[in-house]
């Protein structure tokens, strides 16, 4: 950290290329440092002054709070109430939750800092807690899928329901979400009961981590780390998608996809290899000119009504080429 960097600047490390565990030491939270939450207030401060018509919204939502959990909760809280399932009665729910499971205060940090890196919408810290249901729908999940574990099946329902209707995400609580996670705008977003998905991965709007609706038990997508979805990206059934993959906005997948590979189209094909950075932890979600070429020449002619591809697979006509 250089003499100008103030203290919270930095955040956590977790995206170094090439990685996907944080070098955050959850003992920091044990011993009283907390950067993320030091940002955040910092942020408010600032904000408060600039916009003072906004200086009561900033104290009740930050500024009365003395950590990060209980500036979530409180905003969770508010924004899921209803005249049934009251702000009191959820505040209790996550503080009950947050307050006391280490692995989530670590993931609601890991989070925070994956939008702030990755969504080039996203202001400050304090902008993501506030206002970006993508980052609110997360963490709700979090005590959701916490509940569920414990038994608490019909209460995480509960919240689900409260989730899908508020901001339109719709996560089943038994569904398994690593770390790093960012979920950009958030609208449509559908992830089933037997979903699993990795850590730093990115997900666009509107799209479905589904079942095929023919299958029971272990039926939905499995998603490596660092893979990107693009926007309106379906993909069906007990299938992998590689890690550092990426589909292209507005896929059908049916089929494995491999590792750091691109694939586009209705259903989706394979369209060329990447190295370097995992797709996902850059804010490069829209394609080249190369990739658009690729995309037109596995679609012309007699090519175009051919196979989707599975992981490994070429297909005639398409070309491989290194990014």
């Amino acid at each position: 950290m250089n003499g100008d960097e103030l203290p919270f600047e930095r955040g956590f490390e977790v995206y170094a290329k090439g990685m996907h565990k944080s070098e955050f030491d959850s003992n920091l939270l044990d011993s009283g440092s907390d950067p993320i939450w030091d940002a955040i207030r910092e942020e408010a401060k600032l904000e408060a002054e600039k916009e003072p018509i906004l200086s009561s919204f900033l104290y009740a939502g930050i500024l009365a709070h003395d950590c990060l959990e209980q500036a979530l909760g409180f905003v969770l809280a508010n924004r899921l109430q209803n005249p049934t399932l009251l702000a009191t009665q959820l505040l209790d729910i996550f503080y009950g939750v947050m307050m006391h499971d280490k692995g989530i205060q670590c993931s609601i940090r890991h989070d925070i800092q994956a939008f702030k890196d990755r969504d080039p919408a996203c202001l400050s810290y304090s902008s993501a807690i506030l206002h970006l249901k993508g980052y609110h729908a997360l963490q709700a999940y979090r005590v959701a899928h916490k509940l569920w574990n414990e038994g608490r099946k019909l209460l995480a329902l509960a919240l689900q329901s409260r989730i899908s209707e508020v901001f339109g995400i719709d996560i089943h609580p038994a569904a398994r979400i690593g770390e790093g996670i960012l979920l950009d705008h958030g609208t449509g977003v559908v992830i089933g009961e037997t979903a699993v998905i990795g850590n730093c991965v990115s997900i666009l709007h509107g799209v479905t981590l589904g079942g095929t609706g023919k299958e029971t038990g272990d039926r939905h997508p499995k998603i490596g780390e660092g893979a990107l979805l693009g926007a309106c990206v379906t993909i069906l059934g007990n299938i992998s998608i590689g890690p550092g993959a990426m589909v292209a906005a507005g896929s059908l997948v049916l089929k494995d996809v491999p590792s750091h590979c691109v694939v586009a189209g209705n259903p989706a094909k394979l369209i060329r290899v990447m190295d370097g950075q995992d797709p996902s932890l850059t804010t490069k979600h829209d394609a080249t000119k190369e990739f658009f070429r690729h995309v037109a020449d596995g679609y012309k002619g007699a090519h175009s009504n051919g196979p989707s591809v599975s992981a490994g697979e070429t297909e005639k006509g398409h070309t491989i080429c290194t990014a």
